[in-house]
């Protein structure tokens, strides 16, 4: 399989999840909580730098760079989702919830303070309102992940 085919199958991989994602917004009525959004940021992230490689279909060394920077945001996404995770996991009640939507806190405060704050976690990203499998979406969101890291290292180191 090529550099390109393999990287526009990861874009089309990310592209579905986000599809879901969309879906289970409009379709299932399950509101993302701001947890939820950065997880989708890191899919979207992942995705264009997919695309944007297989666009470029780079050799060798420019594959390895892509492949670096692939992995920078499939860790940033994954480290976002076990966070959502632990959150999850949590007595009910433990975690103080922001009381404030995402669009809410950054009209009000500056970028930086509303990701922290985020990433400190709500209480409303304890709420677990979908589970296939047994896992919840910030597991399957995690399982994405490394999948795609690993798909992304395949295509760009083995391929031609």
């Amino acid at each position: 399989m090529s550099r390109r085919l393999g990287n526009l199958i990861g874009f089309l991989l990310c592209a579905a999840l986000m599809g879901y994602a969309l879906y289970a917004q409009h379709v299932l009525g399950l509101e993302p909580c701001p947890l939820c959004i950065f997880q989708r940021v890191a899919v979207i992230t992942v995705g264009v730098i997919f695309l944007i490689a297989a666009i470029h279909n780079p050799g060798n060394k420019g594959s390895r760079w892509y492949l670096a920077v692939l992995w920078v945001a499939v860790i940033g996404g994954a480290l976002i989702a076990m966070r959502h995770i632990w959150i999850q996991a949590q007595p009910a009640g433990s975690v103080a919830a922001c009381g404030a939507s995402l669009d809410y806190l950054f009209e009000i405060m500056p970028a930086t303070d509303v990701i922290t704050k985020v990433l400190t976690g709500s209480g409303e990203c304890g709420k677990i309102d979908w589970r296939f499998l047994g896992l919840t979406m910030p597991w399957w969101v995690l399982i994405s992940l490394v999948g795609l890291g690993a798909w992304g290292t395949l295509a760009n180191l083995r391929g031609k």
